[in-house]
């Protein structure tokens, strides 16, 4: 799916720094502008927070100019909103772009409920702190272009969108309590799942629909099985299977990563080290003076 407002902003003075498409087809996009004038309305949402500047952005409003921005402070633009606004200094921030099918699909499956007749309020400069914690935590210090990180990524669209809904949008619906974990075969089937697709980008989804589950269901049971939640388990189980690779073969650093689904050596050695505390070349030459 083409996003439109990805499209639109790239004909005003906004740079595209980076930009990953995510779990069941969501958009991240981080952006930099300014001084300009923008005029938007797209066919989908979007979800905007702040990441440095935005103290001299304003929107126009039928009270005039609105100003508020600021980093980790957000907007909410629902699809055909139309606004305009001026940027004035400098900013930096990103974007989650996600359809109104996305909304449906993630309130039939935690709620089980009718969500034609759902519908995001549009929100200007605002502060919340789960949101916030989600960008800051699992978006905005992830390198987008590693296939490792999809999952994370994914698994915090998902609690976006759950935070959007129940906090932005017409309905009051508290959230179900899940009980309970994963049967003794659902997680057995889990995890000979995940350890036969460690070489590949997964998605909170592709985890859900191994089992048949929702993602909410499935990381609610997932974690109550495992006592971690699955983007965790599945970090951990690339880089233990990629330690006993390190000591038992002779291939290279790089083509172990790639076999456990590392984009590259370098991002490979980062997350090893911070796990084992030492780097996949020092565990490779321990090896060499002990043989």
């Amino acid at each position: 799916m083409s996003y439109q407002t990805l499209d639109h902003l790239q004909r005003f003075n906004a740079q595209l720094i980076n930009t990953v498409k995510i779990g069941s087809g969501m958009q991240l996009a981080h952006w930099s502008n300014h001084q300009d004038r923008i005029q938007v309305c797209s066919d989908h949402h979007t979800l905007s927070l702040y990441i440095k500047g935005g103290y001299e952005t304003y929107r126009k409003t039928r009270h005039g100019w609105q100003n508020g921005g600021a980093p980790d402070r957000f907007c909410l633009m629902p699809q055909h909103t139309e606004s305009t606004w001026d940027i004035r200094g400098d900013l930096s921030f990103v974007h989650l772009y996600y359809t109104q099918q996305h909304i449906e699909r993630i309130i039939t499956q935690i709620w089980d409920k009718e969500p034609r007749q759902v519908m995001l309020n549009e929100q200007s400069f605002m502060f919340d702190e789960k949101i916030m914690l989600l960008y800051q935590h699992y978006i905005i210090h992830n390198d987008w272009q590693q296939h490792e990180n999809q999952l994370e990524m994914s698994t915090a669209a998902t609690l976006l969108l759950m935070q959007i809904i129940k906090k932005y949008s017409n309905i009051c619906w508290d959230t179900p309590q899940i009980k309970g974990g994963l049967s003794r075969s659902q997680r057995q089937y889990i995890i000979e799942w995940v350890d036969h697709h460690l070489d590949i980008a997964l998605t909170l989804s592709d985890l859900a629909q191994a089992i048949g589950l929702s993602e909410y269901h499935f990381a609610h049971l997932f974690t109550a099985s495992m006592g971690i939640a699955p983007h965790q388990y599945v970090m951990q189980q690339r880089l233990k299977k990629s330690h006993t690779d390190i000591l038992i073969n002779n291939q290279t650093l790089t083509d172990i990563a790639l076999n456990y689904g590392f984009s590259s050596s370098s991002h490979f050695s980062y997350r090893f080290k911070k796990f084992f505390g030492y780097t996949p070349s020092s565990l490779r030459s321990l090896k060499t003076d002990t043989s």
